[in-house]
């Protein structure tokens, strides 16, 4: 497991830093199927990862791959599930808050997950049995990722509610879902708005209480924060039935969460 966590450190940096390479540009700007925007920098990253993640003979879930059906996948015991860059509006904002999401996933369940903010450099990662998070800011992209895991520091939750009751809410998607669900707090509380995945890591390090996600997510955008909170602590519970989230579905939509401390 430790190879495989490493893997994905590895992955997620070097995509990193494709991802910036782009972001110098001027780069164009696509749109999917679904009117998703795509840029150079999405493919570019995802090319990266899969030349890493292709070599553990682990099956992967991406956003930017041909999808494999779900006759097939249903068989798998693990997988890893990718995004090479979360949050390509921001991306396309240049605000920064996009990230690199790697998770391996096991009968459903993340087992561990990594997180790269390539703007900041800041690395977030699960160890390798997913049962603590840390946080390291990367030197370079050649930094040895046995010294990462060495020096990271540990994260941890908020121990306590006291009010303000710290929300996160997204840039990009709050909606009156959210605002109506915020409505019901009776403490009093604060909105802090993050990009992307970074959201679930304001909860893994102390700085956020509640994630509250009432508009769609795919798998990929979750796995690896999903993963990264869980070993701290944190629950990504599915709104309706109070479970947690699952991976490689048949659908990779989401249904909507409450990430909680």
């Amino acid at each position: 497991m430790k190879d495989l966590l490493i893997t994905a450190i590895k992955a997620s940096i070097q995509a990193g830093g494709e991802i910036l390479k782009v972001y110098a540009t001027d780069f164009n700007v696509e749109h999917k199927g679904d009117e998703s925007p795509l840029t150079l920098a999405d493919k570019n990253a995802n090319d990266v990862i899969n030349s890493f993640l292709l070599k553990t003979n682990i099956p992967i879930i991406s956003e930017e791959n041909k999808q494999t059906d779900y006759e097939t996948r249903k068989n798998w015991e693990q997988c890893w599930i990718v995004d090479p860059l979360d949050g390509t509006k921001e991306f396309i904002k240049r605000n920064g808050e996009f990230t690199v999401n790697i998770a391996l996933i096991k009968n459903g369940t993340p087992l561990l997950g990594v997180i790269y903010v390539p703007v900041s450099k800041t690395l977030y990662f699960t160890n390798a049995v997913g049962s603590k998070s840390f946080k390291y800011i990367v030197g370079d992209v050649t930094e040895n990722p046995n010294m990462i895991l060495e020096k990271a520091e540990l994260i941890q939750p908020l121990t306590h509610k006291n009010p303000p009751v710290k929300v996160v809410g997204s840039r990009s998607h709050l909606n009156d879902d959210t605002k109506n669900f915020i409505d019901t707090i009776t403490e009093e509380v604060e909105i802090v708005s993050k990009g992307s995945s970074l959201k679930f890591c304001l909860l893994a390090e102390g700085e956020a209480h509640l994630y509250p996600r009432f508009a769609p997510t795919m798998e990929w955008d979750t796995a690896a924060g999903h993963a990264i909170c869980k070993a701290v602590g944190v629950k990504v519970l599915k709104t309706k039935s109070g479970k947690p989230l699952k991976y490689n579905k048949k659908n990779l939509l989401n249904p909507y969460f409450l990430a909680e401390v």
